[in-house]
């Protein structure tokens, strides 16, 4: 427990470190969002999740403690007509320790290109996309302690300028016991980082318009400046109960601490009725300043059979004056 704590506390202090700016100044803001359907309508209090593909994402240390072999993907229609999508497959490799491969993509489809002079478009189209890959391993400690690293590559791109970077997570889950207390933290997003370059920064420049005889059509390049990642600190804590062979019930919180915005909790419960039927709610980033998020729900179905098992998880979540998203999740264990 003493080196639980400690872990915590130094993540904690490195990230405090590094989190000198707010909202609106880091990219690969895509990062955060939580793929789950399972765990989004837990609130997103996923730091102490273990036995889904997808928790390696809330807590890489969830890695080491994989049930089985598996994939889950994840679709979501998100804000404003984007979609999200994310994949995930774990291996389980024995004494060796677990694997752990995700895909996250997010695209915007098809926008008209308009300026001041025509408004109504110009007649060409963008698309924004992001893309990025992982990679990540765990390891059980022993039985109550396990740790987990991911490393992931991601790309921006809008028309024709794009960015890239790399970015680490690290994650420690403690289970007191089976039935008893876990204690998660991980620090995600940790990276290079980037700035956006492109032929869209390549333009036509005049240095000096009010001089008589100066070419306007020199060729010149803009410079971005370069920004970090969204660095952000969770820690969480969970409790399971077994009320009977029927019933059993999951409480979960998660303190949050990122780089660009403030601090806030998120708090959320499971409800599995016969190990197959499963309900769930939960409120998300309280405390958050001028949040637009809040109140999340969500349903699952599992069947497990002798060797593989099968899921699928759904997810409500309100985002105030940004509407509604909507997340499904389908897994395969093997």
């Amino acid at each position: 427990m003493k080196r639980i704590l400690l872990i915590c506390a130094a993540i904690g202090t490195a990230t405090t470190i590094f989190a000198q700016s707010k909202s609106g100044t880091s990219v690969g803001q895509f990062l955060l969002i939580e793929p789950s359907a399972r765990i989004a309508g837990m609130g997103n209090a996923g730091a102490t999740v273990f036995d889904d593909i997808q928790s390696a994402y809330y807590n890489p240390a969830a890695i080491g403690l994989f049930p089985q072999s598996g994939v889950q993907v994840t679709h979501s229609p998100w804000i404003a007509d984007i979609a999200y999508d994310f994949a995930a497959l774990g291996l389980i490799l024995g004494d060796f320790g677990n694997v752990h491969a995700t895909v996250t993509s997010l695209n915007s489809g098809e926008i008209d290109v308009r300026t001041v002079a025509k408004p109504l478009g110009t007649g060409e189209r963008y698309t924004v996309s992001d893309l990025a890959f992982g990679l990540g391993y765990g390891r059980r400690i022993s039985e109550q302690f396990s740790v987990g690293i991911q490393i992931t590559y991601l790309r921006e791109t809008i028309w024709h300028s794009s960015m890239s970077a790399f970015a680490v997570n690290v994650g420690t889950l403690y289970r007191v016991s089976e039935s008893g207390l876990h204690i998660g933290a991980s620090i995600s997003n940790f990276g290079t980082r980037a700035r956006f370059d492109g032929t869209d920064l390549r333009v036509a420049y005049d240095q000096n318009t009010d001089r008589y005889g100066d070419n306007g059509s020199l060729a010149a390049e803009l410079f971005t400046d370069d920004f970090p990642l969204p660095v952000l600190f969770r820690v969480g804590m969970a409790m399971p109960f077994t009320i009977d062979d029927n019933n059993k019930i999951i409480l979960a919180a998660d303190a949050f601490h990122p780089s660009d915005n403030t601090e806030s909790v998120s708090v959320g419960a499971e409800w599995t009725f016969l190990n197959i039927l499963c309900f769930r709610g939960g409120y998300q980033n309280l405390f958050l300043k001028d949040s637009e998020v809040g109140l999340t729900l969500g349903a699952g179905l599992k069947y497990q059979m002798t060797d593989y098992g099968l899921s699928f998880d759904y997810a409500w979540a309100d985002h105030g004056r940004l509407e509604k998203t909507h997340r499904m999740t389908l897994g395969v264990l093997f």
